[in-house]
């Protein structure tokens, strides 16, 4: 999903090609559903984990880089500002004890990540929002250097047609602030869980996960803090919603950051809404990507879904 790109410019004719290649995809997907070529696989498990580098005064050390490259992990990598870092697990049959695996796993790479953070005068925290952080500390210069994040700002910014994005919450006190870049997103870090299901079962478990939502929130709620405000008891909700925000600039003008439309009957309704209701952000052509929907993966990525079918 994360998936880096080779460039961060792109031509008309470049949208025109990857939309020609994301139409032929999406209808591929729907006949590999009809014909029942996806796997009914077993149910497995995973995770992913986003924390912050903190320095001794416990505020945002950009430091993930040198983090990075001295814990050489494959399954520790770069989130999009420098002073968060993402931690993945490794896929779990979901039987037996894969929960105690799952655990066990996270606690050894989070001990070697302190050990890591201690080596570089650096440690690492899990919270939804970070309250030491400052609006000075999301700028395009603590960006992490990957194409992906660079170009994602370009262009949303592109659909927002140059304006600068908003961010308004109204809690126990009120916080408006205008921002030039999308890197309001790094204000808010997450634990997100991941389930393999049968391809036969997916609009079922896609539809409870969706039931599961509020309380899930209400029960994890953790973030009331934000540049000094005490605002909603999960301000990350408001924060991501608008730190993506594509306005209403354009024809296409759903939003990047959602629950979806409905309920779901067919899983291909929600890959012919990307295509259809989405503008396309990161139009990189992929050789041969038709054999792996590569185009459709990659245009999956760019619209985040608070539950978001792989």
């Amino acid at each position: 999903m994360g998936k880096e790109i080779t460039g961060t410019a792109f031509t008309p004719q470049d949208f025109e090609r990857f939309g020609a290649a994301l139409a032929r995809e999406t209808q591929m997907f729907e006949a590999w559903l009809r014909e029942g070529r996806f796997a009914e696989a077993d149910f497995a498990v995973g995770f992913e984990l986003e924390a912050c580098l903190l320095d001794r005064n416990y505020y945002p050390a950009a430091e993930n880089e040198r983090f990075l490259e001295k814990m050489a992990h494959p399954l520790v990598v770069p989130e999009l500002s420098r002073f968060n870092v993402e931690l993945n697990g490794t896929p779990q049959r979901l039987a037996g004890r894969a929960f105690s695996l799952i655990e066990a796993e996270l606690e050894a790479t989070w001990r070697r990540c302190l050990d890591v953070g201690h080596d570089i005068e650096t440690t690492l925290i899990m919270v939804g929002i970070l309250p030491t952080l400052r609006r000075s500390d999301l700028n395009l210069e603590h960006m992490s250097p990957r194409n992906r994040y660079f170009a994602l700002n370009e262009q949303i910014l592109r659909q927002r047609a140059g304006k600068p994005l908003r961010l308004a919450v109204h809690g126990r006190d009120r916080l408006h602030v205008t921002h030039a870049d999308v890197m309001l997103e790094a204000a808010a870090t997450s634990f997100q869980v991941h389930l393999q299901a049968p391809a036969a079962e997916i609009a079922r478990y896609y539809n409870a996960s969706i039931l599961l939502s509020a309380p899930l929130v209400a029960l994890a709620a953790n973030s009331p803090f934000l540049f000094g405000k005490s605002l909603w008891d999960e301000t990350r909700v408001p924060v991501f919603e608008q730190a993506v925000d594509t306005g209403s600039f354009g024809a296409r003008a759903a939003p990047r950051v959602t629950l979806g439309s409905d309920y779901l009957t067919d899983p291909a309704d929600l890959f012919r809404e990307n295509a259809a209701d989405y503008a396309v952000l990161l139009p990189t052509l992929v050789e041969d990507g038709a054999n792996r929907l590569r185009h459709v993966r990659l245009h999956n990525g760019t619209i985040w879904r608070w539950n978001r079918p792989l």
